[in-house]
């Protein structure tokens, strides 16, 4: 795998909640479903993305946002508008005084709104993602990622929403599926503009040295790697390796490995009931003192008290 493939296996949709709104202005919905990721595009008109700190987003037809949470935000058809209707999880509706709606506002499947011809649709989808590996994507990107209609890859939205207004057999697994490629073209469609300020280990994807030996750590961190066995394997010396890693990923190539392989130790041991031995060797460690001295080192608390959640 190379790094945004590893990245992206962390927020693989599961179940993700999706729904598609009809609005006729003014509307406005407070957004607090706490969701760690969210996908959204306009079908129809516009929305305004509003957080509650930073300037809003406009987001035109075509046009695909991604937005990170859990805090709430705003959106709307103009940032003036005040909200009276609160996404909840499970896309459950409410009125600003918490009075439930969802059954009057439900148009058909994963459908609300109060007009079906109204003159704004937005369709969404959520991911509850956790674990250190999503958080090295999450900090990459900025609170709102907006995509204009003509960067983004239109026929997976079209299909997207084609399957979000329908309710055949199997639809959840379609739609976790449509959303993981919406997502991701979406995500290569952000990096490759100027403003997004990629972050190194994307940027270093493509190079001819630099990309393969990111490979060769996310295909198998466990291996004893040296800078002087990745600069073999790609057919450098292990000085101009090392300088070349350095400048394009922004860290040294060992830093990079031993914060990968903390990563990866680090989610195993909230997600999973191995024993710290089996993870150490899992992630490149001969033991399970070998992690914790390098676990400690680098996250400031042992494997044990991690995985207590301490």
């Amino acid at each position: 795998m190379d790094p945004l493939a590893d990245l992206l296996d962390g927020v693989r949709a599961r179940s993700a909640a999706f729904c598609r709104a009809i609005l006729e202005p003014p509307w406005s919905m407070r957004i607090a479903d706490g969701a760690m990721l969210a996908l959204a595009t306009t079908l129809r008109g516009h929305a305004w993305i509003v957080p509650d700190e930073g300037e809003p987003v406009l987001m035109r037809t075509g046009d695909v946002v991604i937005i990170k949470g859990p805090d709430p935000y705003t959106i709307g058809d103009d940032p003036a508008t005040a909200p009276d209707t609160i996404v909840h999880p499970g896309n459950r509706l409410t009125t600003m005084d918490n009075v439930d709606i969802t059954d009057d506002l439900r148009l058909g499947p994963r459908t609300s709104g109060h007009n079906p011809d109204g003159s704004a649709i937005v369709a969404s989808g959520t991911y509850q993602v956790s674990g250190d590996v999503s958080e090295r994507l999450l900090n990459a990107l900025p609170d709102i990622v907006l995509v204009p209609r003509a960067s983004t890859q239109a026929p997976i939205m079209e299909l997207l929403a084609q399957e979000v207004s329908s309710d055949g057999p199997g639809q959840q697994v379609v739609l976790d599926r449509l959303l993981d490629l919406a997502l991701i073209a979406t995500l290569r469609a952000w990096f490759a503009r100027p403003e997004a300020q990629a972050p190194g280990w994307y940027r270093a994807q493509s190079d001819p040295l630099i990309g393969p030996a990111l490979r060769l750590i996310h295909d198998d961190p466990a291996h004893p790697w040296t800078v002087a066995s990745l600069a073999g394997k790609v057919g450098a010396s292990r000085a101009a390796f090392a300088r070349r890693f350095a400048t394009l990923v922004g860290e040294p190539p060992m830093t990079y490995l031993t914060g990968w392989r903390m990563a990866l130790a680090a989610d195993l041991l909230r997600a999973s009931e191995s024993t710290i031995d089996s993870v150490a060797r899992h992630v490149g460690y001969a033991n399970a003192f070998a992690l914790s001295v390098a676990f400690k080192r680098v996250r400031g608390v042992s494997p044990s008290r991690h995985r207590a959640g301490v």
